[in-house]
């Protein structure tokens, strides 16, 4: 029997590429799923750490008081190696 005047061979051809182009279209189909997928997850990812960066942004907003912090934890120390030589210094006189 012909379909449309086609030979039997003519329409197995035309089913077998009518299958072919069905699992083709399935298989692009897939990988078009899996793409919009894997870029969802990267877009995930990549706003967690623009937070994690923006957090530590945030956590060293203030590293210009380091150097004024540093002289000033110099100037207790200083001083307190002041105190420390006049109590040596005043001790051996009271035990001499």
């Amino acid at each position: 029997m012909y379909l449309f005047g086609l030979t039997d061979t003519q329409e197995s051809m035309w089913w077998v590429t009518l299958g072919l182009g069905l699992i083709v279209l399935v298989a692009v189909a897939a990988f078009l799923t899996l793409l919009v997928t894997l870029v969802a997850t990267i877009e995930k990812r990549v706003d967690l750490i623009r937070e994690t960066l923006d957090a530590a942004e945030a956590n060293t907003s203030d590293t210009a008081l380091i150097a004024e912090t540093a002289a000033q934890v110099d100037a207790v120390l200083s001083e307190g190696l002041e105190h420390h030589l006049f109590l040596g210094r005043v001790l051996e006189k009271v035990r001499s």
